[in-house]
Protein backbone atom coordinates (compact mmCIF):
# COMPACT_ATOMS: atom_id res chain seq x y z
CA UNK A 1 0.00 0.00 0.00
CA UNK A 2 1.36 3.97 -0.78
CA UNK A 3 2.39 5.86 2.30
CA UNK A 4 0.03 8.68 2.86
CA UNK A 5 2.97 10.38 4.48
CA UNK A 6 7.06 10.36 4.61
CA UNK A 7 7.14 12.17 7.64
CA UNK A 8 6.05 11.64 10.91
CA UNK A 9 6.95 14.37 13.82
CA UNK A 10 6.04 13.34 17.02
CA UNK A 11 5.69 15.47 20.06
CA UNK A 12 8.04 13.77 23.24
CA UNK A 13 5.80 14.46 26.67
CA UNK A 14 2.48 13.17 26.85
CA UNK A 15 2.61 11.59 23.16
CA UNK A 16 5.71 9.33 23.31
CA UNK A 17 6.60 9.26 27.19
CA UNK A 18 4.31 9.18 29.93
CA UNK A 19 5.21 12.10 31.95
CA UNK A 20 2.24 14.57 32.01
CA UNK A 21 1.76 13.56 36.06
CA UNK A 22 6.01 13.97 37.27
CA UNK A 23 5.78 17.22 35.27
CA UNK A 24 2.61 18.67 36.68
CA UNK A 25 3.81 17.17 40.17
CA UNK A 26 7.14 19.24 39.15
CA UNK A 27 5.54 22.45 38.46
CA UNK A 28 2.91 22.25 41.64
CA UNK A 29 5.96 21.88 43.92
CA UNK A 30 8.27 24.45 42.59
CA UNK A 31 5.17 27.14 42.86
CA UNK A 32 4.92 26.09 45.83
CA UNK A 33 8.68 26.23 46.65
CA UNK A 34 9.19 29.88 45.79
CA UNK A 35 5.71 30.95 47.48
CA UNK A 36 3.75 31.71 44.12
CA UNK A 37 0.37 31.02 44.50
CA UNK A 38 -0.90 27.27 44.22
CA UNK A 39 -2.02 26.04 41.18
CA UNK A 40 -4.56 23.20 40.51
CA UNK A 41 -3.46 20.14 38.75
CA UNK A 42 -5.97 20.61 35.95
CA UNK A 43 -4.37 24.38 35.30
CA UNK A 44 -0.69 22.59 35.42
CA UNK A 45 -1.15 20.17 32.98
CA UNK A 46 -2.41 22.53 30.87
CA UNK A 47 0.80 24.09 29.81
CA UNK A 48 2.73 20.85 29.19
CA UNK A 49 3.74 21.25 26.05
CA UNK A 50 4.83 24.66 25.87
CA UNK A 51 8.28 26.61 26.40
CA UNK A 52 9.21 27.02 29.83
CA UNK A 53 9.49 30.86 29.83
CA UNK A 54 5.99 30.80 28.01
CA UNK A 55 4.44 28.20 30.42
CA UNK A 56 5.11 30.42 33.07
CA UNK A 57 3.47 33.75 31.88
CA UNK A 58 0.60 31.54 31.59
CA UNK A 59 0.14 30.32 34.60
CA UNK A 60 1.40 33.39 36.45
CA UNK A 61 1.29 36.42 33.74
CA UNK A 62 3.73 39.45 34.25
CA UNK A 63 5.58 38.46 37.17
CA UNK A 64 8.89 39.92 38.36
CA UNK A 65 11.63 38.27 36.17
CA UNK A 66 14.00 36.79 39.71
CA UNK A 67 10.17 35.34 40.88
CA UNK A 68 10.17 33.72 36.96
CA UNK A 69 13.76 32.30 37.39
CA UNK A 70 13.58 31.51 40.56
CA UNK A 71 10.64 28.89 39.57
CA UNK A 72 11.89 27.84 36.31
CA UNK A 73 15.06 27.31 38.89
CA UNK A 74 13.05 24.85 40.84
CA UNK A 75 11.07 23.26 38.51
CA UNK A 76 14.18 22.01 36.40
CA UNK A 77 15.35 20.54 40.04
CA UNK A 78 12.67 18.99 40.59
CA UNK A 79 12.15 17.60 36.85
CA UNK A 80 15.46 16.31 36.50
CA UNK A 81 15.13 14.62 39.90
CA UNK A 82 12.53 12.08 38.45
CA UNK A 83 13.31 12.07 34.50
CA UNK A 84 15.20 8.56 34.76
CA UNK A 85 12.28 7.50 35.98
CA UNK A 86 9.75 9.05 33.25
CA UNK A 87 8.11 5.28 30.89
CA UNK A 88 7.38 5.07 27.70
CA UNK A 89 3.89 4.59 26.55
CA UNK A 90 3.68 0.57 26.16
CA UNK A 91 4.77 -0.28 22.69
CA UNK A 92 6.48 2.87 21.82
CA UNK A 93 9.97 1.62 20.74
CA UNK A 94 8.80 -1.54 18.68
CA UNK A 95 5.99 1.01 16.34
CA UNK A 96 9.10 3.45 16.40
CA UNK A 97 11.48 0.48 15.40
CA UNK A 98 8.43 -0.60 12.63
CA UNK A 99 8.10 3.11 11.19
CA UNK A 100 11.95 2.97 10.56
CA UNK A 101 11.91 -0.28 8.53
CA UNK A 102 9.74 0.34 6.41
CA UNK A 103 11.25 3.77 5.38
CA UNK A 104 9.62 6.77 7.08
CA UNK A 105 11.24 9.99 8.66
CA UNK A 106 11.06 10.06 11.92
CA UNK A 107 11.35 13.42 14.09
CA UNK A 108 10.56 14.94 16.85
CA UNK A 109 9.12 18.58 18.12
CA UNK A 110 8.99 19.51 21.62
CA UNK A 111 8.72 21.97 24.06
CA UNK A 112 11.60 20.37 26.00
CA UNK A 113 14.91 21.60 26.28
CA UNK A 114 18.00 20.29 24.49
CA UNK A 115 19.61 18.98 27.40
CA UNK A 116 15.86 16.96 28.57
CA UNK A 117 15.06 15.57 24.75
CA UNK A 118 18.64 14.70 24.48
CA UNK A 119 18.51 13.13 28.17
CA UNK A 120 15.02 11.40 27.27
CA UNK A 121 16.40 10.03 23.72
CA UNK A 122 19.33 8.47 25.85
CA UNK A 123 17.82 6.91 28.65
CA UNK A 124 14.53 6.03 26.43
CA UNK A 125 16.72 4.10 23.29
CA UNK A 126 14.75 5.61 20.68
CA UNK A 127 17.46 8.66 19.75
CA UNK A 128 18.42 5.85 17.08
CA UNK A 129 15.56 5.83 15.52
CA UNK A 130 14.77 10.01 14.63
CA UNK A 131 16.35 11.56 11.91
CA UNK A 132 15.97 14.64 13.29
CA UNK A 133 14.69 16.50 16.15
CA UNK A 134 13.66 20.07 17.59
CA UNK A 135 13.03 22.03 21.36
CA UNK A 136 12.70 24.94 22.37
CA UNK A 137 15.79 25.86 22.63
CA UNK A 138 16.49 26.16 19.27
CA UNK A 139 12.69 27.30 18.05
CA UNK A 140 9.91 29.33 18.97
CA UNK A 141 7.70 27.74 21.15
CA UNK A 142 4.33 26.20 19.84
CA UNK A 143 1.97 26.38 18.62
CA UNK A 144 4.92 29.02 16.41
CA UNK A 145 5.38 26.68 13.35
CA UNK A 146 9.16 27.05 13.13
CA UNK A 147 9.93 23.24 14.69
CA UNK A 148 8.13 21.74 11.85
CA UNK A 149 9.30 24.26 9.21
CA UNK A 150 13.11 23.26 9.82
CA UNK A 151 12.34 20.15 10.01
CA UNK A 152 10.05 19.43 6.87
CA UNK A 153 13.16 21.40 5.39
CA UNK A 154 16.26 19.69 6.63
CA UNK A 155 14.83 16.38 5.82
CA UNK A 156 13.15 17.93 2.41
CA UNK A 157 9.49 16.66 2.83
CA UNK A 158 6.24 18.76 1.88
CA UNK A 159 3.67 19.74 4.05
CA UNK A 160 1.45 17.65 2.29
CA UNK A 161 3.50 14.65 2.93
CA UNK A 162 3.73 15.03 6.88
CA UNK A 163 2.18 14.07 9.77
CA UNK A 164 2.50 15.49 13.39
CA UNK A 165 1.41 13.80 16.24
CA UNK A 166 0.75 15.36 19.99
CA UNK A 167 -1.59 15.26 22.91
CA UNK A 168 -2.21 18.81 23.29
CA UNK A 169 -3.42 22.38 21.65
CA UNK A 170 -0.54 23.50 20.72
CA UNK A 171 0.47 20.76 19.04
CA UNK A 172 -2.19 20.52 16.62
CA UNK A 173 -2.34 24.63 16.23
CA UNK A 174 1.87 24.11 15.53
CA UNK A 175 0.38 21.60 12.63
CA UNK A 176 -2.09 23.83 10.92
CA UNK A 177 0.17 26.97 11.45
CA UNK A 178 2.45 24.68 9.20
CA UNK A 179 -0.05 23.44 7.08
CA UNK A 180 0.39 19.61 7.64
CA UNK A 181 -2.20 16.96 8.71
CA UNK A 182 -2.27 16.12 12.48
CA UNK A 183 -3.20 13.26 15.30
CA UNK A 184 -4.51 14.22 18.65
CA UNK A 185 -4.41 11.72 21.61
CA UNK A 186 -6.17 11.53 24.70
CA UNK A 187 -3.46 9.70 26.55
CA UNK A 188 -1.39 13.11 28.13
CA UNK A 189 -1.95 16.54 28.97
CA UNK A 190 -5.10 17.60 27.57
CA UNK A 191 -8.24 16.05 26.57
CA UNK A 192 -9.81 15.68 23.38
CA UNK A 193 -12.28 18.74 23.62
CA UNK A 194 -9.71 21.31 24.41
CA UNK A 195 -8.23 20.54 20.69
CA UNK A 196 -10.96 18.75 18.47
CA UNK A 197 -11.65 22.47 16.49
CA UNK A 198 -8.10 22.19 15.42
CA UNK A 199 -9.45 19.25 13.05
CA UNK A 200 -6.97 16.33 13.45
CA UNK A 201 -7.47 13.97 10.87
CA UNK A 202 -7.99 10.86 13.32
CA UNK A 203 -7.83 10.72 17.40
CA UNK A 204 -7.01 7.85 19.95
CA UNK A 205 -7.04 7.26 23.06
CA UNK A 206 -4.58 4.59 23.30
CA UNK A 207 -1.15 3.79 21.84
CA UNK A 208 -1.80 0.90 21.02
CA UNK A 209 -4.72 2.01 18.80
CA UNK A 210 -2.51 4.95 17.23
CA UNK A 211 0.54 2.26 16.54
CA UNK A 212 -1.89 0.29 14.90
CA UNK A 213 -3.77 2.69 12.58
CA UNK A 214 0.02 4.26 11.78
CA UNK A 215 1.27 0.98 10.18
CA UNK A 216 -2.03 0.42 8.76
CA UNK A 217 -3.00 3.89 7.10
CA UNK A 218 0.38 6.33 7.16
Amino acid sequence: MRKQFDLIVWDWDGTLADSTGMITNAILKAAEQVGLPVLTPQAASNIIGLGLRESIEALYGEIPVEQAQALATQYTANYYAGEREIPLFEGVADTMATLNKRGFKLAVATGKGRRGLNLALEHSGLGKYFHSTRTVDECFSKPHPQMLDELMEYLVVLPERTLMIGDTSYDLHMAQNAGVSAVGVTFGAQQAEQWQHLNPIQQFDDFTSLSQWLLEHA
